[in-house]
């Protein structure tokens, strides 16, 4: 992450940075927990739009994903 401070500067405002820090933290769980970050956020998106429960929040996180048996990729 040390590589991306750099782009960090340029989020324009607070919010805008607490926004990029929130993807960028994922996206690097994501490799940490051997899930392909594009397919991963793909996926969760779509089960969100398509009403996933609040209550079952926890399925979505990246090293839930990683064990799921019937995960396909999105492409």
């Amino acid at each position: 992450m040390a590589l991306t401070r750099k782009n960090a500067l340029f989020a324009g405002s607070d919010r805008r940075g607490e926004h990029w820090a929130i993807i960028a933290s994922l996206v690097e769980t994501c490799k940490l927990c051997g899930v392909d970050p594009q397919a991963y956020l793909a996926d969760v998106l779509s089960r969100i739009v398509t009403g996933h429960l609040n209550t079952r929040i926890d399925d979505l996180l990246p090293w839930a994903y990683a064990t799921t048996p019937n995960v396909k990729a999105v492409a």
